[in-house]
């Protein structure tokens, strides 16, 4: 068609000027360009959709995640049931044809909770309170102490005068949550928990107890970790319920000194213990030294089952790795599940990998579920902000292949804790949004357990990390590269 036109034009322009003596040659055809390739959404529909059916009939995620969490149970670090739970992933990813398994040793410190107890001096009746993680204990004999009540860490240097010698309540709500924005209010929230411990400490305070990191009233009391200064005094730090908090404010709004007495045998080993992350493998096909990372945490804090935080995010990613292997799947870059230790308590596991396994390969990407075990609503992209839009775009194409599980939107956000030493390096993450509506209402308490899990909600998980990884590590070009 081209040739015919260009011939055409060329009869015409010599039909003005005259007969030629020659006809001049006809320039030859220019190089075809090359075709664009296929969007996203329609080299992976197909793929995406077998992962999405394999992942709801994945019965062996849902036993796994009951082994996990209901037979061990909770797993901190230092502890033989986490050793128990490294065993026993390792085993069950073994066990997947072609993935090659490691145990990274990692070592961590080792904090023991002990007995504890809080009392309202003059009340018999105990009040319901939690140790923070990593606290100092108070001794035998307990501290006992006059509550003085701030609202937040801003008020701690204006009031420093009246806190030498009390036991101080951090008593600041968390918001409730933003279905709008998906805003939790826990970031601006729990500055006390990991903080209030050492700034009133440096005060002259006894003790101090922080209200709980959670918008619910009826939620069991939340630890976590709080951090101490390097040369900074140590005191010791329990959460207590919101009711508790907000009858502790009341008293002394009223006018009354109430005094209450905390015991804490909570310490820290000086020797620290071996535990492990575990890596599962799968090398990729046709650019093996090219690396995508996904997992979750395997350690979780000593109350509940830490089925929320972060079992189903271990299991997930387990999951996601058997159903790839087992629709025959592998991307054309290595896939690595890992299962990082420490978490909670230190981060060491992350920081492990990071200065082992850094220099392997490339790192395209990162993947981390590490908010529960609800629905997953996002994909939370961290990265360059002159990469963004285009990975933003590329992330966007998994999201529209996963609208019929309920996947919203991608955006810009946090990829996760365990992920984050990746973004030093240039390396993009991602973190799966979980729906975090009444995540906080379980997180880092008694109630974390795997009756509070919705089945099809976790197995949604799975096809989206199943599906998210897949693409990422199959995909031209890779994660957030100039297109």
């Amino acid at each position: 068609m081209r040739r015919a036109a260009r011939g055409l034009l060329v009869a015409l322009a010599l039909g003005s000027c005259g007969t030629p003596e020659a006809a001049a040659p006809e320039p030859p055809d220019p190089t075809p360009a090359a075709a664009e390739p296929a969007p996203l959404t329609d080299t992976y529909r197909a793929p995406v959709g077998r992962i999405v059916e394999a992942s709801e009939d994945a019965d062996y995620a849902w036993t796994w995640l009951e082994a996990l969490c209901g037979d061990i149970g909770h797993r901190l670090s230092g502890s033989p049931s986490l050793e128990r739970a490294v065993d026993w992933s390792a085993t069950e990813l073994d066990a997947i044809e072609g993935v090659r398994v490691e145990r990274q040793p990692v070592q961590v410190g080792v904090w023991i909770r002990g007995e504890e107890s809080l009392e309202l001096v003059g009340d018999d009746a105990p009040l319901a309170m939690v140790g923070l993680g990593g606290s100092v204990g108070t001794g035998e004999e307990g501290v006992e102490g006059e509550v003085v009540v701030l609202s937040s860490l801003d008020e701690v240097e204006p009031r420093a005068s009246e806190l030498a010698g009390k036991i101080v309540l951090f008593d600041q709500a968390m918001p409730d949550y933003d279905p709008d924005t998906y805003e939790t209010g826990y970031g601006e929230t729990v500055g006390i928990r990991t903080r209030g411990p050492a700034q009133a400490g440096a005060r002259g305070a006894l003790a101090v107890l922080v209200r709980s990191v959670t918008a619910d009233r009826d939620s069991p009391p939340h630890t976590g970790a709080t951090r101490y200064d390097d040369e900074g005094p140590r005191v010791p730090g329990a959460a207590v319920s919101v009711p508790v908090a907000e009858r502790l404010h009341r008293l002394v709004d009223e006018g009354a000194h109430p005094r209450v007495r905390l015991r804490m045998q909570a310490h820290t080993e000086e020797a620290t213990a071996t535990s492990h992350n575990v890596i599962a493998e799968l090398r990729g096909r046709e650019l093996p030294d090219e690396i995508v990372v996904f997992g979750g945490h395997i350690d979780s804090w000593d109350v509940g089952q830490g089925c929320h935080d972060d079992g189903a995010g271990v299991v997930t990613a387990m999951a996601a790795l058997r159903v790839l292997v087992e629709l025959g799947l592998t991307p054309r870059r290595t896939i690595r599940a890992i299962l990082w230790t420490n978490e909670e308590n230190g981060l060491a596991g992350a920081r492990a990998y990071e200065a082992e396994h850094w220099g392997d390969g490339l790192h395209v990407a990162g993947i981390e579920s590490d908010i529960g075990a609800a629905p997953v609503i996002a994909l939370d992209l961290h990265t360059e902000d002159v990469r963004r839009q285009d990975a933003l775009a590329q992330l966007g194409a998994i999201v529209t292949l996963l609208e019929p599980t309920g996947l919203r939107e991608a955006r810009a956000g946090h990829g996760g804790a365990d992920v984050s030493p990746l973004e030093d390096h240039g390396t993009p993450t991602v973190g799966l949004l979980h729906d975090p509506a009444h995540y906080f209402d379980l997180h880092h308490t008694a109630a974390d357990t795997i009756e509070t899990v919705d089945r099809d909600a976790f197995l949604q998980g799975v096809a989206v990390m199943a599906a998210t990884v897949y693409v990422l590590a199959d995909m031209e070009p890779r994660l957030s590269n100039p297109r």
